[in-house]
């Protein structure tokens, strides 16, 4: 699991324009307006090599709930999910009473919490630093998320946070997450799997925070089942954020080893589906796209061929992925998963001979060479299998910025029409020989 960060604070100090700053892309809609309400909350970000998952509290709506219900379910969230907190604040307007209501929520987490006294874009504000140290926190840095000053100081900060590594037996079981929307039948696949004549071999709950996980054995295979719809959490408050429901997904996908992206066979795709897809994608998480309910889908011969179609065109950025057909209420089909399962967790842990990977790959440049692009042609000296979960291979070039996307979909294709990388993504580097 990747170490979460949780970014919050009151409305309008600068929460979304940080978040984005900090994952170096604009996925949060920012405004002036307090209360905007955002798409996305959920990212991967990196800093020093070292990776981690930031939350974006401020992107919970509670609709018409009254500020104090909002920002406590901000810190409710913090103390659930984050290993380090960012409290964000504005130099501007000084300590104010909501900041220091959100201080007291947070200092019941006993978590490293990082005040980001924000708008500091102006060498004259520099002094209002210190005002902050009075929420009771060490750890105060002066920020602009607009600008990036002092972002580098905070993400320094952060890592320094993050929780040591312990040395963990390998657990040899596979693990998989059954993930996707409200009411795509979830919980009726996770019982289907684990009723069908299996032996459990033990209920594991809490696992991980908030996670109910189920170990046992099929064919003297063990696997870990995670179903994220059975995530409860204290409060009713979250009953009423629908947006939370992302964040049970990606603690799922991220301790997975086989991501099982669930869809309505009986219903169309949804933007929500879209969604949850693509933190699979985002996460290199090998999928089985399951389309459930098909007991429910009036039938023709090209019924079947004609949703997968749609799935592909849906989900392009997972072309890797099978895609297969059940009724988890019926109990049809469901036993046809784990011979998918098993293929696709194989395929992400694979491991090529460096020999037989060049042969592939030089065999695949002589039948069709780069052409120019951006001044110059790509030359591949040589390539090799540099790690895996998911397979990754490192090709060693001249100059990178010659290579064009489509050869780079060419070898790819190439990887996966001469090794069997079934149902998993693989991820290809472009290194400049010294």
């Amino acid at each position: 699991m990747l170490p979460k960060v949780a970014i919050v604070g009151r409305p309008n100090v600068g929460k979304s324009t940080l978040f984005n700053r900090l994952i170096g892309e604009r996925l949060s809609i920012t405004d002036d307006q307090p209360g905007v309400t955002r798409d996305r909350i959920y990212a991967k970000g990196s800093w020093l090599s070292k990776e981690f998952s930031l939350i974006d509290t401020g992107g919970i709506e509670l609709g018409d709930a009254p500020f104090l219900t909002e920002i406590k379910a901000q810190a409710e969230i913090a103390m659930e999910e984050a290993d380090v907190i960012v409290f964000v604040t504005d130099c501007r307007s000084g300590v104010t009473e909501d900041d220091l209501v959100i201080a007291k929520l947070l200092y019941r987490t006993k978590k490293p919490v990082l005040v980001a006294v924000n708008k500091v874009d102006d060498q004259k504000f520099q002094d209002r630093i210190y005002e902050f140290y009075q929420l009771g926190f060490s750890d105060v840095i002066g920020i602009s998320s607009s600008h990036g000053i002092g972002t580098g100081d905070l993400l320094d900060a952060i890592i320094a946070h993050f929780p040591q590594k312990s040395e963990e037996v390998r657990d040899f079981a596979i693990h998989f997450a059954v993930v996707g929307r409200p009411n795509v039948g979830k919980s009726s696949l996770t019982n289907a799997l684990l009723n069908d004549q299996r032996v459990i071999v033990s209920p594991i709950a809490g696992t991980t925070r908030d996670a109910i996980d189920t170990r046992f054995k099929v064919n003297g295979k063990e696997y870990v089942v995670i179903d994220t719809a059975g995530l409860k959490k204290r409060g009713k408050i979250y009953e009423n954020v629908e947006k939370y429901a992302s964040i049970r997904s990606i603690d799922a996908i991220g301790r997975s080893d086989v991501v099982l992206l669930l869809l309505d066979a009986s219903s169309p795709i949804l933007d929500q589906d879209t969604h949850v897809a693509q933190y699979i994608e985002e996460y290199r998480r090998p999928c089985i796209i399951v389309m459930n309910k098909w007991d429910l889908v009036e039938k023709d011969s090209k019924t079947m061929k004609r949703l997968t179609e749609e799935v592909r065109k849906k989900f392009k950025f997972l072309d890797y992925a099978p895609v297969t057909f059940l009724s988890a209420l019926e109990n049809q089909r469901v036993h046809t998963l784990f011979p998918l399962i098993l293929q696709a967790s194989e395929a992400y842990h694979r491991r090529i001979s460096t020999s037989v990977f060049n042969d592939v790959i030089m065999d695949a440049i002589m039948m069709f060479p780069p052409s120019e692009f951006n001044g110059g042609i790509i030359k591949i000296y040589y390539a090799s299998q540099v790690g895996t979960e998911p397979p990754t291979f490192a090709f060693f070039v001249n100059r990178p910025e010659y290579l064009h996307f489509s050869y780079y979909r060419y070898l790819e294709n190439q990887i996966r029409k001469n090794f069997d990388f079934f149902g998993t993504p693989i991820k290809l580097e472009f290194r400049k020989r010294d």
